[in-house]
């Protein structure tokens, strides 16, 4: 695959990290969750199509179907089921967020990570938007208060762990992609228990709503 839509689709990844960050709605989130994670699959696909090897198909096809479609169509459940309009606010305002954002893709960008971004020199730039990708991804977790914003938070972290794997010519075998695959299945399982159990106990997904728990 051409090395500039390559880096295309990282900048498309970032975005939608961007996106989730400054998001309100919920169906929003999960639709740009769900385009990062076919933009994934088509960077894997790429990289299948350059090492070959029938399982690693058989554990992208498998990654297609839990974070492509499944995982989408639980969230959506889920917002319909307890009516939810639009995600919790996040910590700080928008224009805080943006800032952040803003320096912490200037801080992936300076001197200090290009040893870790120059692994593979003709990748550069994919891995340090793979590594920017991480770090908002990162912040996007910490900084929303709804509990649905952080479970995709999560996922969206380990897209970019994927990605920033795929980039730097890094070893992974299509068992542990499996592996890792089924832990997201019974994570979601248990993460549909936990929302249910919050939500009937406060009544909203705000989990700033928990700091009034005593011992």
């Amino acid at each position: 695959m051409n090395l500039l839509f390559l880096q295309f689709l990282s900048g498309t990844i970032l975005l939608l990290i961007i996106l989730l960050l400054i998001m309100k709605k919920n169906f929003s989130v999960v639709f740009a969750y769900g385009l990062q994670s076919l933009i994934v699959v088509i960077i894997l696909l790429n990289s299948f199509f350059e090492k070959g090897g029938l399982l690693m198909l058989l554990a992208i096809l498998v990654i297609l179907v839990i974070k492509v479609i499944l995982a989408p169509v639980f969230f959506i459940r889920l917002i319909k089921k307890y009516a939810l309009s639009f995600s919790a606010s996040t910590y700080l305002s928008t224009p805080m967020t943006l800032i952040v954002i803003t320096i912490l893709v200037s801080i992936v960008h300076s001197h200090k990570f290009l040893p870790l971004t120059s692994i593979v020199p003709d990748h550069q730039v994919l891995l340090s938007l793979s590594l920017s990708a991480i770090f908002l991804s990162l912040f996007l977790i910490v900084n929303r208060k709804g509990a649905l914003s952080q479970i995709i938070g999560i996922l969206s972290f380990e897209n970019s762990i994927v990605v920033f794997a795929v980039f730097a010519n890094l070893e992974q075998s299509a068992t542990l992609q499996l592996g890792i695959i089924f832990d997201i299945f019974v994570w979601l399982m248990i993460a549909t228990v936990f929302i249910s159990m919050l939500y009937k106990h406060f009544g909203t997904l705000d989990v700033s709503s928990m700091k009034h728990l005593t011992d």
